[in-house]
């Protein structure tokens, strides 16, 4: 038996993650200096969990990841 809830959340994650970069590229590729932007925020954003789960590091570490990502894709689009 499938837990529902946690294929709904999987799909929703990479829909919105699919989403978000393209959303980054389009951005990045009309006015460049999103990315920069975005890089530049990092030190604001942590994780919001108030028990032994919290892992501010983790969190900027995934937007960076993703950061890194759009701008690879944005190369990749532009040759």
């Amino acid at each position: 038996m499938r837990d529902d809830t946690a294929v709904q959340v999987r799909q929703r994650e990479i829909a919105t993650e699919h989403l978000l970069f393209k959303l980054m590229e389009y951005v990045e590729d009309n006015h460049p200096g999103l990315l920069d932007y975005l890089e530049g925020s990092l030190d604001h954003l942590g994780d919001p969990a108030t028990d032994a789960t919290r892992d501010d590091e983790g969190v900027r570490g995934i937007a960076r990841k993703m950061i890194v990502g759009a701008r690879k894709q944005g190369m990749a689009t532009a040759d």
